[in-house]
């Protein structure tokens, strides 16, 4: 029995193929399909989809039945000639309708990109649907946390112990280490990470030279990625068993050469080594409760996770054989991470998919509002086009041809809107990347020209839709007798548009007050200690030896523009390092909370000016200090101990005396609560050297300490970084949606004045023998303001009380994800509205000003 092509896609090219070519290309491609279904069902499924695709094209497709009637054809003619004349005729509503659409167009497209950017990133993986991160749910007595780190154990374990995993490994990724390359005299900084042998089995990134299978077979290998090669190469060919050295310790050979990576991966680095590279060198990688690295895993196919998270539950309870019952681990795709990577209780509970939602919504809203002013000015302006319906109904046209011709005008509309937007997006574009820090490209292929057909049809069919059906409805004796009166359910359809409209702009306003009004309080709040001006330095080459660096820091404070220096081994950006091997008098026995260890060097608070509750921090002068811990605030309140100075508590084995405790302080995001922290000396691991800078001298600094940085640590670059960046990169997503909102949000509400002016200027023109009777009757400019600005201002207030109370509902729910949140005052809810209103206000005056200063005579001499 000949196997079959698949169905859908041979339907389709039955659909659209003209019957001249269907038999051939028909045969064609099932002839083609079933020679290849023999090396590949599936593939030849995949090719014959694509091929037929490929067939869509101008000279195979049927002419459609309606181009083929000689009288519908004529009438699509007509229907244009009578568009473009009525769009030349009322030039004002045509531009208002143009540039009105063309913004909100334009406005959906960059978003479109945008988010289609975000839903694709990690996406072109060949493994994608069978690629999974190994996390864990980790149960404390603060509740339950999830994180990404694992046992170093663990990806060796796993395709042993779980038949739905095929292979696993483990990685580094996240951890933001750089290493000092260079080959002769060339000397460079780059990104590295340690990973699996089988990463690029299960990773598709692309490579330039080298063997997929093989390239990580020996741990002394090293792949660069091409930008990295040119650096230091000047090329990248022939580079396979050429020699490179780590920190100007060590030579790896070159095994490989990967493409630069997309801006699709959430991963970066600049070269890869081996992991058990780094395994050798840290043993505590070898012991099942300890955790640090990632996990990837590659399951088999058809493997159900949800069956493999059951048997992962106790697993690590199992290996640690009871000793880690906290400890539940779980699979989840990898590329659904970058979207969803907030979890509460154990559950994904939201993370940059927020704004992909976010920005859909207000892609929407944006589109709707331009829409309505169409739908707006086409209604008001209907009774221009009454004598036309007339005439034509009474020659015998049905109502659906009516619907035909003014839906046919809308689109046309649409389509002088959507070229416009496409200008204007490429006008913006470079900007828009800047501001989302993306390279973002108009592409169009056959995707894209999808996407914007089926924008046009369906934005063409919303914003004609409610004027067609309401001109094609008119009587038309009523009409030719001049008797059609004005109808209330017309005012009442405008009025109400309008009001959803405002509505929408005011829901707009009060969620981009909001979200900057976090963000600034976030950037503004006090963090509980000193980021400005403080340089971070990363220890390396002869740096990593203490009494080196002590001798750096040293010399760097007699340096006039340095105030301060010190070391510590924290980012204060996150998480960097936990243990839960604290033990208090009255401690529970299963209690496995992590408190957040920062190992520093004397001076380190005192430099930071964190804040003491009770005691003092590390000194110098006394020795048996290096033996002292120093805790927050948060710890001391979890612990319950009274009174805690001079107290004791143990740490890994040791007791250790209890000389300070600091108020709490911001290490991690306001979305979480601070949590237990201590401080102990430890000059090994303070990695970071701290240097405080007097305000205004940066760039001397910089300049002295490089030079200081070269004599005592000779060949190696002069690294560093200034300590508040660091926190800004936790925010870096919500300060670019705040300001993308902002701009959106402008554009909403002008977009919605635009049309509230052209609704204006109508209204005032069917009014004008009404302005000029009563100015000739005694009434002044400022009459004639209030009375045509009292229904609009009826509407804008009708909208606040609608819109307010769903803002505060959108507001709060956002702000639910801060542990630390502004208020939600009264004042920036009236203050929106406020807003709102104003901007009707000056929107309407605009226009009555003009229509108030025209001469009496001249508003009723043509009655």
């Amino acid at each position: 029995m000949l196997p079959s092509p698949p169905k859908y896609a041979l339907r389709f090219l039955r659909w659209f193929c003209e019957a001249e070519s269907i038999e051939e290309i028909e045969g064609d491609l099932v002839e083609l399909f079933e020679y290849r279904y023999e090396e590949s069902p599936s593939k030849a499924k995949r090719q014959f989809v694509w091929r037929v695709l490929l067939s869509f094209r101008p000279e195979f497709i049927k002419t459609p039945k309606i181009l083929k009637n000689s009288n519908l054809r004529s009438m699509l003619q007509h229907n244009v000639l009578i568009s473009y004349r009525n769009f030349l005729r009322y030039k004002s509503s045509f531009l208002i309708n143009l540039f009105g659409l063309s913004v909100g167009l334009a406005c959906v497209l960059l978003i479109w990109l945008w988010v289609s950017d975000e839903l694709s990133m990690d996406k072109f993986h060949e493994n994608d649907a069978r690629l999974v991160e190994v996390m864990e749910n980790v149960d404390q007595a603060t509740g339950m946390i999830t994180r990404y780190s694992t046992p170093g154990l663990l990806a060796g374990a796993l395709p042993e112990d779980m038949p739905e995993v095929k292979t696993a490994i483990t990685t580094t990724f996240g951890w933001d280490q750089k290493f000092m390359l260079s080959v002769g005299n060339n000397d460079i900084k780059a990104r590295g990470v340690y990973v699996g042998e089988q990463f690029f089995e299960m990773f598709s990134y692309p490579l330039i030279d080298g063997d997929r299978q093989t390239i990580l077979s020996d741990k002394n290998s090293v792949v660069l990625t091409e930008r990295i090669a040119m650096n230091l190469f000047g090329t990248t060919e022939n580079l396979i068993g050429k020699t490179v050295e780590l920190e100007q310790e060590e030579s790896f050979m070159i095994s490989g050469i990967m493409e630069n990576l997309s801006g699709h991966s959430s991963i970066e680095f600049d070269f890869i080594l081996h992991f058990e590279k780094f395994r050798d060198e840290n043993d505590w990688l070898n012991d099942w409760t300890n955790t640090g690295p990632k996990t990837f895993a590659l399951l088999e196919e058809g493997a159900d996770i949800n069956a493999l998270n059951q048997k992962l539950e106790n697993y690590i309870v199992q290996k640690t054989e009871g000793a880690a019952a906290h400890r539940k681990p779980f699979v989840t795709s990898f590329s659904d991470l970058y979207l969803n990577n907030r979890y509460e209780n154990g559950k994904v509970a939201g993370g940059r998919i927020e704004y992909v939602r976010l920005f859909s919504v207000i892609a929407i809203f944006i589109l709707l509002i331009a829409c309505i002013n169409f739908m707006n000015l086409s209604t008001a302006r209907a009774s221009r086009r009454l004598k036309e319906v007339g005439v034509k109904k009474a020659m015998g046209a049905a109502r659906n041809s009516l619907v035909f011709q003014f839906l046919s005008e809308s689109i046309l509309i649409v389509i002088a809107s959507m070229l416009v937007a496409i200008g204007l997006v490429y006008l913006f574009l470079p900007q828009f990347n800047f501001i989302t820090g993306k390279e973002l490209m108009l592409v169009f292929d056959l995707r894209l020209i999808s996407i914007l057909s089926l924008i046009t049809v369906i934005t063409g069919i919303i914003a004609g839709s409610y004027p067609a059906l309401y001109l094609s409805g008119f009587n038309p004796v009523m009409v030719l007798k001049g008797k059609l009166n004005k109808q209330t359910g017309e005012q009442w359809a405008r009025r109400g548009l309008v009001v959803f409209q405002f509505s929408l702009s005011i829901i707009l306003i009060v969620a981009v007050w909001v979200v900057y009004s976090q963000i600034e309080y976030v950037q503004n709040e006090n963090l509980g200690y000193q980021s400005e001006n403080i340089l971070l330095v990363e220890k390396t080459g002869a740096l990593t030896d203490n009494a080196r660096s002590e001798v750096f820091l040293s010399e760097a404070e007699k340096l006039l523009p340095v105030t301060d220096a010190s070391a510590f081994g924290h980012a204060f950006s996150g998480k960097n390092g936990g243990t839960y091997g604290v033990t208090w008098p009255g401690k529970d026995p299963e209690d496995r909370t992590e408190f957040e260890r920062v190992p520093v060097e004397y001076g380190a608070l005192e430099l930071l000016e964190i804040k003491m509750n009770a005691g003092r921090p590390f000194s110098k002068d006394l020795q048996s200090d290096s033996m002292k811990i120093v805790f927050n605030q948060a710890a001391i309140d979890f612990m319950g101990i009274e009174d805690p100075i001079g107290k004791k508590v143990d740490l890994w084995g040791d007791d250790r005396e209890i000389i300070g405790v600091t108020e709490d302080f911001h290490f991690e995001s306001f979305r979480t609560k601070v949590e237990p922290l201590f401080f102990f000396i430890f000059p090994f691991r303070s990695n970071n050297m701290l240097l405080k800078i007097k305000p205004g001298q940066e760039r001397e600094a910089v300049a002295q300490l490089e030079q200081l940085h070269q004599k005592l640590n000779p060949g190696f670059q002069f690294d560093f970084k200034f300590m508040d960046e660091s926190f800004g990169i936790l925010y870096a997503s919500e300060q670019r949606v705040s300001k993308l909102s902002q701009y959106f949000a402008a554009l909403a509400i002008a977009i919605s004045a635009l049309g509230l002016f052209g609704l204006v200027a109508f209204t005032a023109e069917r009014r004008v023998k009404e302005i000029g009777i009563r100015k000739i009757l005694g009434s002044g400019q400022m009459d004639i303001i209030l009375l045509l600005g009292k229904d609009f201002s009826r509407m804008v207030l009708v909208s606040i009380v609608i819109a307010l109370p769903i803002s505060y509902f959108i507001a709060s729910d956002w702000l639910d994800g801060f542990a630390y949140r502004i208020d939600l005052n009264w004042w920036l809810f009236a203050g929106s509205g406020l807003l709102a209103l104003l901007i009707a206000w000056v929107t309407v005056a605009l226009q009555t000003i003009k229509i108030s200063r025209v001469n009496p005579v001249d508003c009723i001499k043509n009655e």
